[in-house]
């Protein structure tokens, strides 16, 4: 994949080459990267052009790792200390053998770097964006134990609705690591590396739903906006100006977010890390660091706990109910019984009539059902249970009514021909039903079918454990919900990447 196209000039060489160099020739080049740190560079100085094929290496890899390498690395790029060519006030450079541009702390001149030497450009237009929070120098450590200074700082804006948001990238660097970002926007912190653009898997237009991947993540679109740099301090290894824009888009995966930067000859790939206020006070030995607000593009949720965890007890509420069949019995029938209430002598007279006795276990609920044939019309029973050798008795109401009929909205039915009642455990014995009753037709007889079950399955308080338990992972997806709304809001493919967010985290 082409990475950078530019020109080249020929400044100076060293021993042997083999082709003649001719001092400030300029030629066109190619930079390209390819999987597993494949490298090519197309040089365009010959006819045909040449084309140089490797890979990326590390120092430890060329055998420039240890510790001996280190220092005599470490030495060659100490602090060089020199002037402004602009007030002649003093500053230093942390890496002048990589630094390109670097900023005057004195009179806020932006300086060329030339070789360690400085020729003066223009004054920096003071800067529309907020101070920055963390000062040039300071050092923390990163990426286990690898310390790195900050020795840069740009202000950066994107525009939306004609409105500028800000955010701020801290340059840090390690003399054997190389350069890292640190990325300050809304008081959220993000620790970003380079990524091989070769690496990272996009499809061939950039739009609402894009999805990239790199390293078995799939990452979404967030953002896709001109990126502006609105002031700059300290030195930098590219050649930084005051009102450069690019082209930046922001893939997100939370925790992490993969970031496209692109101008016309260039395009470069970084992955960034999200890092709480007190990682990044930690790391700094800072405190107060202002709070942030918002939800940020990658931001992890936190709350994922309420309904992972808090799922569990419904689970064990689960398995608990499906242990408790074999112990609470399957439902049976103690009685089932057709029963003819005589016609009534007036009807405020109710007839009453026994069943025959049955047994009752203990321990164990009782559903009495109670069947009649009424149509348009009702029954109102009142069921005694009798124990037989105490005579104490349980009394439950059983009213039945049943309407049926049809208008202009077609056929309709209303109650039901058969209605249960159901009891707590009674004492073990043998039990008789009393059923008396008075009924709508009392001039006739009225049969009823009753029925006596023990080991009734309602799910009553199952259903209100269930209803309880689910209240915590409940209110934890709402939680996410309102989390991932937050996130998503702030995006201009909001609608889009909403639709298709996941989790987890």
């Amino acid at each position: 994949m082409v990475q950078e196209k530019g020109t080249a000039t020929s400044v100076a060489a060293d021993g042997e080459i083999p082709y003649q160099l001719t001092p400030n020739e300029e030629s066109s080049f190619a930079d390209l990267a390819g999987k597993g740190n494949a490298f090519a560079t197309i040089d365009y100085s010959m006819s045909p052009p040449w084309v140089f094929v490797g890979q990326q290496v590390t120092l430890e890899e060329i055998g420039l790792g240890d510790a001996k390498s280190a220092k005599r690395e470490a030495k060659r790029v100490s602090t060089a200390a020199m002037g402004c060519p602009n007030c002649g006030g003093p500053l230093a450079l942390v890496a002048p053998d990589k630094s390109e541009r670097v900023t005057c702390p004195n009179c806020s001149s932006l300086l060329d770097v030339n070789q360690g030497n400085l020729s003066y450009l223009h004054a920096l237009s003071p800067s529309p964006a907020p101070d920055f929070v963390l000062p040039i120098g300071a050092e923390g450590t990163f990426m286990g134990d690898v310390k790195f200074k900050i020795i840069g700082a740009t202000a950066r804006s994107v525009t939306f609705d004609g409105i500028k948001y800000f955010w701020h990238e801290y340059l840090l660097y390690n003399p054997m690591v190389g350069f890292r970002w640190l990325v300050h926007s809304d008081n959220h912190w993000n620790f970003v590396e380079p990524v091989n653009p070769a690496e990272v898997a996009q499809g061939e237009y950039i739009a609402s739903g894009s999805t990239v991947s790199y390293n078995g993540k799939t990452y979404k679109i967030f953002q896709d906006a001109p990126a502006t740099v609105e002031y700059v301090k300290g030195e930098f290894y590219w050649r930084v100006e005051q009102g450069e824009t690019v082209r930046a888009v922001d893939y997100i995966s939370a925790p992490t977010m993969l970031s496209q930067e692109m101008t016309a000859n260039e395009v470069n790939w970084s992955v960034g890390t999200y890092m709480t206020n007190a990682e990044i006070e930690k790391t700094f030995g800072v405190t107060d660091l202002p709070k942030p607000w918002g939800v940020a593009p990658n931001q992890p949720f936190t709350g994922s706990f309420y309904y992972t965890w808090g799922a569990l007890p419904l689970l064990l509420l689960l398995v608990v109910a499906v242990l408790m069949i074999p112990i609470a019995g399957i439902t049976s029938t103690s009685l089932t019984e057709q029963i003819m209430l005589p016609a009534m002598t007036n009807a405020t007279a109710p007839q009453a009539i026994f069943s025959k006795p049955f047994d009752i276990k203990g321990s164990r609920n009782i559903r009495i059902t109670a069947n009649a044939d009424v149509s348009n019309a009702w029954a109102d029973l009142d069921v005694d249970l009798i124990n037989d050798q105490s005579q104490e008795l349980e009394s439950v109401n059983v009213p039945i009514e049943y309407y049926n009929g049809s208008d202009s909205d077609g056929a309709w039915t209303e109650g039901s021909k058969e209605t249960d009642a159901t009891l707590s455990s009674l004492p073990a014995g043998k039990y008789t039903l009393r059923v008396e009753g008075t009924w709508q037709n009392w001039q006739q007889p009225m049969p009823v079918n009753v029925k006596v079950e023990q080991s009734v399955n309602r799910g009553v308080n199952f259903c209100c454990a269930l209803v309880a338990l689910a209240l915590v992972p409940f209110f934890g997806l709402i939680r996410r919900w309102s989390f991932e709304s937050s996130r998503w809001k702030d995006s201009m493919f909001g609608s889009a990447a909403t639709s298709g967010s996941d989790d987890d985290e």
